[in-house]
């Protein structure tokens, strides 16, 4: 599941709307709805993510946040280490290889290592 996923999933929840009736409102298909939020899919576009936030009723911060989730949540990342510090090359070689090994708690640490974009 992606950010953006797990976000869209819970503010489906907490309204109690479906999936199949919110991808009738939105006019797409509950397969396209269902794959982008177990991170199936690419990324949304700009102009999904503003059509879910007006769905759920999002603006001013909320919405930037859902943007936001949206850049961070293509589930297949590529990371260009060419003319980097071979150590750059190394730590995303180390890391597509244990990723799926990692705690919450190192994730989360991982994380806020790296900061906020």
């Amino acid at each position: 599941m992606t950010p953006f996923g797990q976000r869209m999933r819970e503010l489906r929840a907490s309204r109690g709307i479906t999936l199949k009736a919110m991808a009738v409102d939105l006019a797409i298909s509950p397969a396209y709805l269902s794959a982008l939020e177990h991170g199936k899919r690419g990324q949304p576009s700009a102009q999904l993510v503003r059509q879910i936030c007006g769905y759920f009723n999002i603006i001013w911060d909320d919405a930037d946040a859902m943007e936001r989730l949206a850049t961070l949540s293509h589930p297949r990342v590529t990371v260009d280490t060419a003319g980097l510090n071979p150590k750059a090359t190394e730590l995303a070689n180390r890391l597509a290889r244990r990723i799926r090994n990692l705690d919450e708690g190192t994730l989360e640490q991982m994380l806020a290592l790296l900061g906020g974009s």
